[in-house]
């Protein structure tokens, strides 16, 4: 079985090991062809030492990966599982290839029972990717572009890929043969270099001519990015010493960054001779330089890092992007475009060897990122998306090994009126005290629902109040936030109200139960200002109807209240004056709260008390000033079941 050769081959096949030890029992012919990237001939090679009883575990797992390389995934989900029952070598990277081997032999739900036994391994950010991707291919409901996907006239029959955006032009990676008399082994085509074509109106790319403005070489040189800012562009090319190739002790030669100004001097940014780097991108806004690397402490293959530069030099250590983005599969080409980061990605829960993803720059971190979906992406490998505006849409290309191509890998251009990718529903705010808006609550539970009460996702604010939730998108939704002591928000949104709400913030507003209540005489009443009924008269002013419209609120929040509604005199009047009068002014409030929406079931009762409890000296007979008789008319709503109200 041939597979055509792919970016893993292009860009991890640039890297030549001439020789590998293992402390392996018997080397085998088979170590050379697969570090060589000749995986036929490993397999056949392995194969014969598998007979023959003398194959170690090192070399079996060599055997699945060439399995896998070249597209016989039955056989290497076999490999990868029987290394995976000795519990050995199988990192995550290697499961992610034996899952997208299980994925690719149609297997999911064998997929789906293994990664239950191996979830508690991996970053909690990368399962919350995982489970968000999942759902969101499966949407079938899911809204997708009207994509004009195109062939670019200007491939060829090998590999062309990587495409850069500069000027007028268009600069991309070829296998193409310029030097018949040179071909890397690997792939039977030429070295790679970097080429130039002229975009034409119609996105179609023409005047197709090896790309002269950066130092020539016999070796490889791809991936370019042209900064406009710098005017300079960002390449990787072979490590060389004097001309040749240079390697490190295990003769290993690896790939370089280098940057070329235009009419200026050429830097060598980045080199290791263990370590390749691939697919630089300068962040103009941010003079950042990204880039993938196969450091041994990332999260799987290859992970997207970055440096700080100054104009491109750099200045710090390599950063990694962290779990949200990188997984334990392979993640290359960064691209940002109108504060979107776009990569690709063969992580085993994509819709085929490696899909592009776009996720949001969001600070100094990124959302969810959310794989484009069909279109763009296809069951093969899609990698090296690169987007701009081009008058009332946009125009972009990526690379592609889908079937129908002209060679290995094929550029494809696009055109689309919006940003390409499937749609999401993104809520985020601050939590805050509907009482006092200023004052942020944390910790408190966000949880949305579909309509008939399925719960779709959940949260919990952070220390600032802030919170983030992005679902697949739906037409309608429930959303819910409650803590302890706190009231209860519950709010239906409909499609026109989430399309309003766009990418603007919604703050949610949950009360404070403690702010809302406090103790006098001994009991827990709701917090009002104090307020007077007219001289032996029971109708509400609206200085009182103000202050029972808090209780109203106070109802509305804490539904499961029970009341008693207080009503106290002065010792002036007689007493039985006094207590009918103060039953007629209970009762006056409790009509006007059931009138304004309190339930009948809320008031337990409405109790007029005349001039039975004096809170002063103030009694019959005794001379008082007005302000100290005033401190005996009262009213109070009393919380009966504060002491079971949070049990």
């Amino acid at each position: 079985m041939v597979k055509k050769q792919n970016i893993f081959i292009l860009l991890f096949g640039l890297v030549f090991v001439f020789s590998v030890g293992y402390g392996q029992s018997k080397a085998s012919k088979g170590d050379n062809y697969f570090f060589q990237y000749e995986y036929q001939r490993a397999i056949a090679a392995y194969e014969k030492d598998l007979t023959e009883g003398t194959i170690s575990l090192k070399q079996y797992l060599n055997l699945a990966d060439s399995y896998y390389k070249t597209n016989d995934f039955d056989k290497a989900s076999e490999v990868y599982f029987e290394l995976y029952k000795k519990d050995t070598l199988l990192g995550n990277h290697h499961f992610n290839k034996m899952l997208q081997s299980f994925s690719k032999t149609s297997n999911r739900d064998r997929m789906e029972a293994f990664l239950a036994t191996k979830s508690s391994s991996f970053d909690q950010e990368f399962l919350e990717n995982l489970q968000f991707n999942s759902e969101l291919l499966a949407n079938s409901n899911n809204e997708t572009l009207d994509f004009q996907i195109f062939n670019l006239e200007a491939n060829s029959g090998q590999s062309d890929f990587s495409p850069s955006f500069y000027e007028g032009n268009l600069l991309f990676s070829s296998g193409r043969t310029q030097d018949k008399k040179r071909r890397y082994v690997p792939t039977g085509e030429g070295y790679l270099n970097i080429f130039k074509g002229t975009l034409k109106p119609s996105g179609q790319v023409d005047a197709v001519n090896a790309f002269e403005e950066i130092p020539n070489s016999d070796y490889h040189k791809a991936t370019p990015f042209y900064s406009q800012k710098l005017q300079s562009i960002f390449y990787v090319l072979s490590n060389t010493n004097g001309g040749d190739l240079a390697f490190n002790e295990n003769g290993k030669n690896a790939l370089a960054i280098g940057m070329q100004v235009k009419d200026g001097p050429f830097r060598l940014l980045l080199k290791d001779l263990s370590t390749s780097f691939y697919y630089p991108f300068y962040d103009e806004k941010n003079d950042k330089l990204y880039f993938s690397a196969n450091f041994e402490d990332g999260y799987g293959g290859t992970d997207i890092y970055y440096v700080h530069t100054n104009r491109g030099q750099i200045m710090s250590a390599p950063i990694n992007l962290g779990p949200r983005i990188n997984s334990p599969g392979n993640e290359i080409a960064p691209y940002v475009f109108e504060n979107s980061f776009y990569f690709s990605s063969d992580v085993f829960y994509g819709l085929g060897g490696m899909d592009i993803y776009k996720s949001n720059v969001e600070g100094d971190s990124f959302s969810i990122p959310v794989n484009l979906g069909n279109g763009i992406n296809s069951d093969k490998d899609d990698f090296g998306f690169i987007m701009r505006n081009e008058g009332e849409g946009l125009l972009g290309y990526f690379s592609s090994n889908r079937n129908g191509g002209k060679g290995s890998d094929d550029i494809y251009g696009f055109k689309v009126d919006k940003k390409p990718g499937l749609r999401t529903l993104t809520l985020k705010g601050k939590v805050v005290k509907g009482n006092s808006p200023k004052d942020f609550v944390d910790k408190a539970e966000i949880r949305l629902f579909d309509d008939e009460g399925k719960l779709l996702a959940e949260s919990y604010s952070g220390a600032d109040g802030s919170y983030r939730i992005e679902i697949p998108w739906v037409k309608s939704l429930v959303l819910e936030s409650s803590k302890e002591r706190y009231s209860k928000l519950h709010l239906e949104l409909t499609e026109q109200e989430l399309e309003d709400l766009g990418t603007s913030e919604y703050n949610i507003p949950i009360s404070s139960y403690d702010d809302l209540v406090e103790e006098r005489e001994k009991q827990t009443v709701v917090k009002l200002k104090k307020f007077f009924f007219g001289r032996s008269k029971t109708q509400l002013t609206p200085d009182i109807e103000a202050e029972l419209d808090k209780v109203v609120s106070f109802v509305e929040k804490f539904p499961s209240v029970q009341l008693r509604i207080e009503t106290y005199t002065d010792s002036r009047g007689g007493g039985s004056t006094n207590f009918t009068l103060t039953q007629r002014r209970s009762d006056a409030i409790k009509k006007y709260l059931i009138n304004k929406g309190v339930p009948n079931t809320n008031i337990l009762y409405s109790v007029g008390y005349g001039e039975d409890k004096i809170l002063n000296n103030c009694t019959n007979g005794v001379f008082c000033l007005e302000m100290l008789h005033q401190q005996n008319q009262r009213s109070l709503i009393v919380v009966l079941n504060d002491n079971v109200l949070f049990d």
